[in-house]
């Protein structure tokens, strides 16, 4: 596995490996109404392919194939994080938050903060986020359970 910088062409590769995901993945802690709403069959590529160029983007790929990805926001917000369903625990999720959480401190942030799945909750605990809130937000129609988590960052020499 070697992570590299997000490119155009790899945008509809990264909505297929998140909808994919999250209809497996997440299923586990959500109905097939909110999987639905949460990654709905048709995505529109164009709001991806602008946050995913303007965001600090990281793609982990394997033989060529992304199994990874996730990207940062502006003010240290840690927006997308997902890891194709064949590839889970093989510490791709642990590389790219790492790899974000750099990109982050170079960029001055001194805290991450995101928006976690009861699914993903654990994995930001076990890499030192902390949880701020538990929230019930409304995506498409349908109410989730999720946690605002943060983490502080560890001023980082350059």
């Amino acid at each position: 596995m070697r992570l590299r910088n997000y490119r155009n062409e790899d945008c509809e590769k990264l909505i297929r490996l998140f909808y994919d995901t999250v209809h497996t993945i997440n299923r586990q802690d959500y109905n097939e109404k909110q999987l639905a709403a949460w990654a709905p069959e048709q995505i529109d590529p164009k709001p991806w392919e602008k946050s995913l160029a303007e965001h600090a983007t990281v793609v982990a790929e394997e033989g060529g194939f992304p199994v990874g990805f996730g990207d940062l926001a502006e003010g240290g917000y840690l927006d997308r994080l997902f890891v194709h369903k064949g590839f889970q625990g093989r510490g791709i999720a642990s590389a790219i938050v790492s790899a974000l959480e750099q990109k982050a401190s170079e960029q001055g942030a001194e805290e991450i903060r995101t928006e976690a799945s009861i699914t993903a909750k654990p994995f930001f605990e076990r890499m030192g986020y902390e949880i701020v809130q538990k929230q019930n937000k409304l995506c498409r129609g349908e109410y989730f359970i999720n946690y605002i988590m943060k983490k502080t960052l560890k001023n980082r020499e350059k």
